[in-house]
């Protein structure tokens, strides 16, 4: 079953994303992730929502899911990413694949 890593983000500072997408990104990757939408938040079609950028990671499964951002490699960018931006990380399974 699908597992989706969904990130609402606001960013800090800019030059910390790059450095935080460089050491991230890979992360993704290596554990079998794909990015399969990032991007500036288009609308807010119901309910308040206080973040600039919606990111949409697909795993295999949740256990990959969070095996990847628990693993060593990806939490030493988290401090990166907290000084890069204000985030929230939410994991979603999809039970239909």
């Amino acid at each position: 079953m699908s597992a989706y890593v969904i990130v609402h983000a606001t960013i800090k500072d800019p030059e910390k994303v790059k450095e935080y997408a460089a050491i991230a990104g890979p992360t993704v990757a290596a554990a079998g992730g794909e990015f399969v939408s990032a991007g500036e938040v288009a609308d807010v079609l119901a309910g308040q929502h206080g973040y600039d950028r919606a990111i949409v990671i697909k795993f295999p499964d949740k256990a990959t899911a969070q095996a990847w951002y628990n693993s060593d490699e990806y939490q030493a960018a988290v401090p990166i990413r907290e000084e890069a931006m204000d985030a929230v990380f939410i994991l979603a399974e999809d039970p239909n694949k």
